[in-house]
């Protein structure tokens, strides 16, 4: 018998990194604001915004403007963002499909993300995974923290004893928010200090659970 009965797994920095087509997207709709004072995204903003939800991040890249102007140009960017995403993909972790897969066999897994609504499924449609995963949710439905939206997917699927895999402090913060166990995908975006498992490579997942 497994342990667990649900994994439930971060995005960005865990499955994908897709900040180089966010940047991409970005840009293309700041040469639409010649209003809005900043130079054009790099990759580094992004990486320095992971984990976050997505108003804090607009106040981090656009912290001169008014709280109404930088999040109506966040949910634009967003928009935006995930008609582009869902086209041109991102970059998956190695072995990530098969991986899925695989796991797929013995656990039901789902998503739960920061991101706004749609991100997620734009994942899912560029690299056609949707038939992999049970459920999702993200702070762009719930506007809670990653802690609470975990609990929110946790209750609707009657699930006992579920495991959150991440990258990020927030990641292990909303593990024990929920009362879960944690796993530290140590190749992503952040640092952490104490984990139940630590994986080096995604495919690792194999051989903890």
């Amino acid at each position: 018998m497994n342990k667990y009965d649900g994994l439930i797994f971060d995005l960005d920095g865990t499955m994908w990194d897709s900040t180089e087509p966010i940047v991409e997207a970005w840009n293309i709709i700041l040469q639409k604001h010649p209003e809005i004072k900043r130079d054009p995204i790099v990759k580094s903003d992004l990486t320095d915004c992971m984990g976050k939800t997505m108003y804090t991040i607009a106040a981090m890249l656009f912290p001169n403007e008014e709280e109404s102007v930088r999040n109506g140009l966040m949910d634009e960017l967003c928009l935006y963002e995930n008609e582009y995403l869902a086209k041109v993909g991102g970059k998956l972790y190695d072995k990530l499909e098969t991986t899925l897969s695989e796991l797929s066999k013995k656990y039901p897994l789902y998503i739960v993300s920061n991101c706004q609504d749609g991100y997620i499924e734009a994942f899912l449609k560029a690299h056609n995974l949707s038939g992999l995963f049970k459920d999702t949710e993200c702070w762009g439905r719930t506007f809670v923290t990653k802690g609470e939206t975990n609990k929110i997917l946790i209750k609707r699927n009657n699930l006992q004893n579920p495991i959150y895999i991440g990258d990020t402090q927030g990641d292990k913060q909303s593990a024990i928010d929920a009362g879960i166990d944690f796993v530290f995908a140590s190749y992503g975006f952040g640092n952490v200090d104490e984990y139940t498992y630590k994986i080096e490579k995604f495919s690792d997942l194999l051989d903890i659970l």
